[in-house]
C-alpha cells in the first residue's frame, strides 16, 4: 500500500537522504502540502512550479533572511559583525529591481561566450584526468567533479587557482547556511568562512577598480548599475552578495550533477553504453541527468497575498518551496520519471536551473561542463566501476541542494584506436 504524505518527516535525515518515495505522495495527494508545524508550503507538481515563477507579483523571491540563514547562535554573530552586510542582489530581488542586477550576469554567462569557452574547458578536463588517470582509481568528488567547475569558475573570477581549496570552503560555507541543517559547531565555522571569503574578495574587488583585468570580477566592479538617481556603480557589499551566489550557482549543481550523472551511468550499464555507442547522445544525456539529479533540490518564494494553489488556501506571508527534484519527476510530463533515460525525447523540458526571470545564469555554464566532461571521460576511461569497499554513496544533509559526498571509482585507461 502506498504511504501518504503524514507517513513521512520531510525534516529526517533519511527523507534528506531518499526523498523520492515522499515526493510521489505529495504529488498524487498533496501537490501543494503544508509542511506539519510550519508555514511552509511544498509545491512539487512541474506546471505548478512554473505558473508560480511566471507570477513574481504574488510569489516573491524576496527570501533574503533565508539566504542568509537562521538566526546565527551569539558566536557566529560575532563573527559576522567583521564582515559585510548582504543586500539583495540576484536571487533575492524581485522586478524591476531584480533586472538592474541580471543584466551585468547575463552578460558574463551568455551562450555565445561559455561556447566560446569550449577548448579551454576541455583543456581544464584533459589536465585533471591526467593526474589521476595512471592510477587506474580516484575519487571521482575530489579529483575531478569540484575542482573543475572551480577552476573554471576561478579562472573566469579572476580567482588564483592554488586557492582552490578556500573557494570550495566558502561555497560550502555558503550552501551550507542556505541549505538549513547546520549543527552549532558548523554554524561557527561557516560564518568563519563568509566572513573570510568576503574579506579576501573585498581585496580583489578593490584591486580591479585600480587596475582592471579581463575577468568577470573586473566586469561587475567597474561597470554601472542604472538607478532611481542615475547610474553608479554597485557597492562593495553588493558586488560580494553577487559573487558569492555566482559562485555557489557555478559550481555547486556542477559538481553534484556530474557526480550523480556518473554513478547513474554506472549503476545502468546500458545507458552507459548507447552513450559509447553514440556520442552525440551525450548532449541529450546531460540533460536526462540534470532532469533525474537535480541537484538544486529546491528554492523559496515568499506569498504576498492570499491565494490558492491545487484548492489549498495559501495565506500571505507563508513561504513556498518549490521542488524542483518532485517536480522533475511529475509522471504528469515525463514517461516512467524514476527511470534514467538518455533517450528521453523530452529530456530538456526539466527545470533544474529553474524557470522563468529566476532561471540560474550559470545554466549555459554548467551544461558546457557536463558535456565536455562525459565526452572526455568516456573518450579516455573504460571499464569504469565503483572500487569495492569503499562507498556508502551518501548525500549531504541539505533542504535545497542534493550531492553525493564520496564516490570512489576504479577503471582502466582507453586504448586510442
Amino acid at each position: 500500500m502506498a504511504k501518504c504524505p503524514a507517513d513521512f518527516d520531510f525534516f529526517s535525515p533519511e527523507v534528506i537522504e531518499s526523498p523520492f518515495e515522499f515526493y510521489q505522495a505529495i504529488r498524487r495527494e498533496a501537490p501543494a502540502y503544508q509542511l506539519p508545524g510550519t508555514d511552509i508550503y511544498m509545491i512539487s507538481r512541474w506546471e505548478d512550479i512554473r505558473r508560480i515563477n511566471r507570477d513574481t507579483g504574488t510569489f516573491s523571491n524576496n527570501f533574503q533572511d533565508l539566504l542568509k540563514g537562521a538566526d546565527p547562535c551569539p558566536e557566529a554573530a560575532t563573527i559576522y559583525a567583521q564582515g559585510y552586510e548582504q543586500p539583495p542582489t540576484l536571487l533575492t530581488l524581485d522586478p524591476p529591481e531584480h533586472k538592474v542586477f541580471r543584466s551585468l550576469v547575463n552578460k558574463v554567462f551568455s551562450s555565445a561566450r561559455v561556447e566560446k569557452m569550449h577548448v579551454y574547458i576541455e583543456q581544464v578536463v584533459d589536465e585533471l584526468i591526467d593526474d589521476f588517470i595512471d592510477r587506474g582509481e580516484c575519487e571521482f568528488v575530489r579529483d575531478f567533479a569540484t575542482p573543475l567547475p572551480v577552476f573554471v569558475i576561478a579562472d573566469q573570477l579572476g580567482v588564483p587557482r592554488e586557492d582552490l581549496r578556500r573557494i570550495k570552503a566558502w561555497s560550502d560555507a555558503f550552501a551550507s547556511r542556505l541549505g538549513g541543517m547546520a549543527s552549532p559547531e558548523e554554524e561557527v565555522e561557516n560564518a568563519r568562512l563568509i566572513v573570510e571569503y568576503q574579506h579576501y574578495v573585498a581585496k580583489i574587488i578593490e584591486a580591479r577598480r585600480a587596475q582592471p583585468r579581463d575577468d568577470m570580477i573586473s566586469d561587475l566592479a567597474n561597470n554601472t548599475i542604472k538607478h532611481a538617481d542615475g547610474e553608479r556603480l554597485m557597492t562593495i557589499e553588493e558586488l560580494l552578495s553577487m559573487i558569492e551566489q555566482l559562485l555557489v550557482a557555478g559550481n555547486e549543481t556542477t559538481t553534484s550533477a556530474t557526480t550523480g550523472g556518473m554513478l547513474s551511468l554506472i549503476q545502468l550499464p546500458e545507458q552507459l553504453q548507447i552513450l559509447l555507442d553514440d556520442p552525440g547522445m551525450i548532449d541529450n544525456a546531460v540533460e536526462e541527468i540534470l532532469r533525474f539529479e537535480s541537484p538544486s533540490a529546491g528554492l523559496w518564494r515568499v506569498v504576498t497575498s492570499d491565494t490558492e494553489i491545487q484548492g489549498v488556501a495559501i495565506p500571505r506571508g507563508a513561504l513556498l518551496q518549490l521542488r524542483y527534484a518532485a517536480a522533475n519527476r511529475d509522471e504528469r510530463v515525463f514517461d516512467n520519471p524514476d527511470s534514467m533515460d538518455v533517450c528521453r525525447k523530452n529530456a530538456d523540458d526539466h527545470i533544474a536551473f529553474g524557470y522563468g526571470i529566476h532561471f540560474c545564469p550559470g545554466a549555459f555554464l554548467g551544461r558546457k561542463e557536463m558535456k565536455v566532461a562525459f565526452a572526455r571521460l568516456l573518450q579516455r576511461l573504460t571499464n569504469i566501476r565503483l572500487a569495492e569497499g569503499k562507498n556508502d554513496l551518501t548525500h549531504w544533509p541539505n533542504m535545497v541542494l542534493r550531492g553525493l559526498k564520496e564516490l570512489h571509482i576504479t577503471f582502466d585507461r582507453r586504448t586510442q584506436s
